[in-house]
Formats: structure tokens, sequence, C-alpha cells
């Protein structure tokens, strides 16, 4: 009896002393953040490859795609592309097309496709996700060329890409290329005649005759309501990266529809929304044979206690009892996957990215495919430098051509 007791007692000495460790860690939550943690640990990722011995690949990728793709919870009525040629324009090496086509039987969308010139057979195909970086008065602009840019675009493509627009770039070197607007962004951003209450007595720079002042007021305003868009996203039924999620996959539809591309040779990357958006694309549609993740690579138990900062377009309720963030990109493997990490982003605890590169590659070995995964990093902040569109360009070359 006395040993039960002394047990019992160094039990309890252990569990307070744990919580009273966890009660001085600092975090977003403050003081609710050991609630949450000790929470989340409870079966996590039961899903994950590495959950468990897994004998049949095949079966596992089944039912955790099903699994994602029930918690993601958009599943509209589905439309015929009906596509539509909005504008054409000739560049160097290659023609610009913009292009209008449906997403779903209640959403449209706008994107670039960029055709290289001289194609003699069908080719390798890129859909470039564009980024967030609270700019949402553009979408596919901020990774492809257009004329007449505004300055403030110039400054944002010149700090987050050096001042190269890496779409552009793919179709030079021979690749066609979809550069598609998400919900909220570009061709899809908010109707402001649609909420003249709230846009004219709280924006009045909105009215500005300066453009770079309105695309600001524009940009804060849209930040503001994103809240309310998610408010409203679940109260529906559905959440914002499950919209997304239906339209990239709507994107591949497209470009299978273009006697250009081969269909065997579809690939996506993206920066950080678009690294995202790419994650998801990658693992949740087979027809994507190559990935590439630009600065948003991490798991979630970094992200809970002071990196969850993020925009509401991310997250999935319930998805971490079931997937991790690389879990999701696994759901792909062993399909060829290049994560690259900035080693000064802001976004994201340099240890997450390291625990993310270590799952997939534990994935990808046991796959026996320890060459279709690399993750590099660059000792620079948030962002998708010459270097890194480089090296990425280099991946796609060597699997998809």
């Amino acid at each position: 009896m006395f040993f039960k007791r002394f047990a019992l007692a160094c039990l309890f000495l252990v569990f307070t002393s744990f919580w009273a460790a966890a009660q001085t860690e600092v975090s977003d939550v403050g003081n609710f953040y050991p609630l949450l943690e000790a929470y989340s640990a409870r079966q996590n990722c039961r899903l994950s490859f590495l959950a468990k011995e897994r004998k049949n690949v095949e079966e596992w990728r089944k039912e955790a795609r099903a699994k994602l793709n029930e918690l993601l919870a958009f599943t509209p009525p589905p439309a015929p592309l009906a596509t539509q040629i909005l504008d054409t324009i000739k560049r160097e090496g290659y023609t610009q097309y913009l292009v209008r086509y449906n997403v779903n039987a209640l959403q449209q969308t706008e994107a670039f496709l960029l055709v290289p010139d001289n194609l003699t057979k069908s080719a390798p195909a890129v859909i470039a996700l564009h980024d967030h970086g609270g700019f949402y008065f553009y979408g596919k602009e901020k990774h492809t060329l257009t004329d007449n840019r505004p300055q403030i675009l110039v400054d944002y493509i010149k700090n987050l890409y050096e001042g190269r627009t890496y779409a552009d770039e793919l179709a030079k070197r021979g690749y066609v290329v979809l550069c598609p607007d998400v919900l909220y962004f570009g061709s899809q951003k908010l109707d402001l005649d649609k909420m003249p209450s709230l846009t004219k007595e709280n924006f009045p720079d909105l009215q500005s005759a300066d453009e770079a002042t309105r695309i600001k007021a524009f940009n804060k305003l849209a930040n503001g309501q994103e809240t309310i868009m998610a408010k409203t996203m679940f109260t529906a039924g559905t959440t914002w990266l499950g919209i997304i999620l239906q339209s990239d996959r709507v994107a591949i539809d497209f470009l299978l529809s273009r006697p250009e591309v081969d269909p065997q040779k579809i690939a996506c990357m993206g920066l950080s929304l678009g690294g995202l958006r790419s994650t998801y694309l990658f693992g949740m549609d087979a027809r994507v044979k190559a990935g590439i993740i630009a600065a948003f690579s991490t798991t979630y138990a970094y992200m809970l206690q002071e990196y969850v900062r993020h925009t509401w377009m991310m997250y999935v309720p319930r998805q971490y009892q079931y997937l991790d963030l690389p879990d999701v990109a696994s759901l792909n493997a062993p399909r060829p996957l290049l994560v690259l990490n900035c080693k000064q982003d802001a976004l994201f605890h340099p240890d997450g990215m390291k625990a993310a590169e270590k799952k997939l590659s534990a994935i990808y070995t046991w796959m026996k495919a320890k060459d279709k995964f690399t993750c590099n990093y660059y000792d620079v902040p948030h962002s998708l430098t010459i270097a890194m569109q480089e090296d990425a360009f280099a991946w796609l070359d060597k699997w998809l051509k």
C-alpha cells in the first residue's frame, strides 16, 4: 500500500510540475495554451502515414483523402468550363491569354494562360498559385507579367520575388502555365458595390484620386473582412480552404481541356498562400505529378504556441486530429516534391520547418523514393527569390521534361 501511495504521489508531482511549467510558457493565447496544447496532443494525426504500420499504401491514401475531403466540406454543383478568351497578348517567347471559366455552377474565375511559342507536341504544364501577402486587389498579377503595372504592384513583386514574375520565366522555358485567381483575390475580390454602407463611411480612401491609396484602402478593408468571411463560411457548413482547393482542382480540368498540355506532366507551385494551395492540390489530386511548396511548411505542433497568426484561409476544423500539414502533402507520395524554406521567415518557427521536413523525409524513405523529396533552406525572409525560383525550375526540368 505504501508503494502504491508513493507512486501516486510521484505521478501527481510530475503532473503538477508539468502544468506549472506549461503555465509559464509565453503564447499567443496566453494562459489558455496549456489547455489547448494538451487537448491537441490527444490522438492527433491518426491518419498520418507514420501513425502506424501501413501495409497497403493505396488504401491509406484513399481513406486519408476521403476524410480530408469531408473536413474541407465543399462539394458544389459542377458546371462545364464554358471557357472564354478575354484578351490575347503576344510576348517574347510565348503568348499570354486572359481567360475566364466556371469554377462551379455558382462561381467563375479569371486566369492567365501562357503558351510557349513553336510547340510541336504537347508540353508539360505548371499551375502557378498566387500568394496572399495581404494584397487582395490582385491575384494572378503578382507573379505574372502585366502591362502598365502600378508602382505598388511593382514594389510588391520586387519585395517577394526579387522583381521577377516566375510564371513568365516558366513559359519561356517551354512550360504551359496557368495562373488562376482564387476566391477573394483579383477578379474574385470583394465587390464593394454590394457593401456600400461599410465602405463609404469607414474607408474614405477608397475614393482617393491616388491609385496606390485606393488599393491600400481596399486591401485594409478586405483584411478586416476575412474574419466575417470565415465565420460566414463556417456557418454555411464549409471552409475557406475547401473552396480554394475545389477551385484549384478545376484549374487542372482547364489544363486538361487544352491540346497544348501533356496530361501526364502537370505540376503545381506557389509561394506562401500559394505554397499552402500547392500542398493541398498536390496532396489531394493524383493528376498532379510534381509539387513545389515555397515558404509554407511547418507542423501544427509548432503553430499552436506562437505561430498560428495566419490568414483564416488556412484553417480546417478538426484536421489536426487526422492529418498534420506535411501529412497532406504526403498523400501524393512518392510523386516528386520540393519544399523551399526561408530561414528568416517570421511566419514559421524554424523547428516547425525541420519537423515537417523530418516527417516527409521519413515517408519518402519508407516508400524507397528518397530522391523524389528535397527540402532546401535559404537565408532570406519570407519570399520566393530568384535563386529559389531557379532551383524550382531545375526540379521541374528533372521530373517533367
